[in-house]
């Protein structure tokens, strides 16, 4: 699980309702037409936009927030590292009996295609085209959170002018203007929380896993092309390396020595 995206929401609540419990209350900041026009405005919104497949999976993408843990790439680089021992010593095909051992399945199908006997640019060829694939899926799952997060506000506002609109057609009628007046001010504070605390935040924690996910494959595919050119398993490491900060490497070779 994702804790900072836990925390960052239970944070945002904590901060945001616990204002409104010490101010007006929270019954004053519940009005289902505008609950309605805001979140289901946005949702049919996002209908129009998006085809319905890609709109209907737009709860697995929000759940990649949470619950989407990616592999260390510390981790990975020592276990490339050990394959490339093996493949050393042992000679390519000694690799297909470690791959049960293997969790990431993209890790595995590039071995896979290394024991197979498939050339170090075909396998490249194919790991890179496995990789723009995935970075297509996590870009459509953040252009819809994007997309939403854009129209939230809009609908905010349109529920505005709605609350507007009938408090002045109401202004003979005193007891009119205080319901048009919620749904003009609270459409406004729910669109632009839907935005600014939800919809906008996931979606760029989405890119930042897709930046993430895509360092740690380019790594991947950098380390099997390398043990299928028969390269020493320092060489490996060392060439892996590159991918990483400065700290972390020198957090890695201090872990070596001792």
């Amino acid at each position: 699980m994702d804790i900072a995206t836990v925390v960052g929401i239970v944070l945002a609540q904590i901060l945001i309702f616990g204002s409104i419990m010490m101010g007006a209350g929270i019954a004053a900041f519940i009005d289902v037409p505008s609950i309605v026009i805001v979140f289901g405005g946005t949702a049919a919104a996002a209908m129009i936009a998006f085809p319905m497949d890609t709109f209907a999976a737009t709860g697995k993408v929000v759940k990649k927030t949470f619950m989407y843990v990616l592999a260390s790439l510390p981790d990975q680089i020592e276990l490339i590292a050990e394959f490339a021992a093996l493949a050393r010593r042992e000679g390519l095909l000694a690799l297909e009996e470690k791959l049960e051992t293997v969790e990431d399945p993209f890790l595995v199908k590039g071995l896979r295609l290394v024991v197979d006997g498939f050339p170090p640019e075909v396998v490249r060829d194919i790991l890179g085209t496995d990789l723009f694939a995935m970075q297509e899926r996590h870009g459509v799952g953040k252009c819809v959170l994007d997309k939403m997060g854009e129209i939230a506000p809009a609908m905010g506002m349109l529920g505005t002018l709605i609350g507007l609109v009938t408090m002045l057609k109401n202004l003979s009628d005193p007891s009119q203007i205080g319901a048009g007046m919620a749904v003009a001010l609270l459409t406004t504070f729910y669109g632009a929380y839907l935005s600014n605390v939800l919809l906008l935040p996931m979606a760029n924690k989405l890119d930042q896993r897709k930046k993430e996910e895509t360092l740690i494959r380019s790594t991947m595919i950098e380390g099997i092309v390398a043990i299928q050119n028969g390269d020493k398993p320092a060489m490996v490491k060392e060439k892996l390396k590159a991918f990483l900060p400065p700290s972390v490497r020198q957090s890695m070779d201090e872990k070596a020595k001792d």
